[in-house]
C-alpha cells in the first residue's frame, strides 16, 4: 500500500506568507516572469479568437428574416404608453414634505 504524504497546511501557509517578500526581493525576475506569462496568455487568446476564427467558415442559413408587424405594433404601443406616463409626470403636483 502506498503511503501518500499529507499536505501540511502549516508549511503552505508559511510559504504563502513569505511569497510577497521573496517576489519583492527579486523584483526584476518577477517582472520578467509576469511579462512572459502575459505574453503567453495574450498569444493564446489571439490565436483562439483571430487565427482559429479565420479558419472556420461562416454557415449561411437559407431562412430569410421576416418582419413581424404584430410584434412591432405591440412594442410601439407599449413605448407610446410609457412616453405618455413620462410626459404626464411633468404636470403632476407633489406635496411639499417640508411644510
Amino acid at each position: 500500500m502506498l503511503k501518500l504524504r499529507k499536505i501540511e497546511i502549516k508549511k503552505i501557509e508559511v510559504f504563502l506568507k513569505k511569497l510577497p517578500k521573496i517576489l519583492g526581493e527579486r523584483a526584476f525576475l518577477t517582472y520578467l516572469g509576469l511579462l512572459v506569462l502575459a505574453l503567453i496568455l495574450g498569444g493564446f487568446i489571439f490565436y483562439q479568437y483571430n487565427i482559429l476564427a479565420k479558419k472556420t467558415e461562416v454557415q449561411i442559413t437559407e431562412k430569410l428574416l421576416r418582419f413581424e408587424e404584430e410584434v412591432y405594433d405591440k412594442v410601439l404601443k407599449i413605448w407610446q404608453e410609457k412616453e405618455e406616463k413620462f410626459e404626464g409626470a411633468d404636470f403632476k403636483e407633489y406635496p411639499n414634505p417640508f411644510r
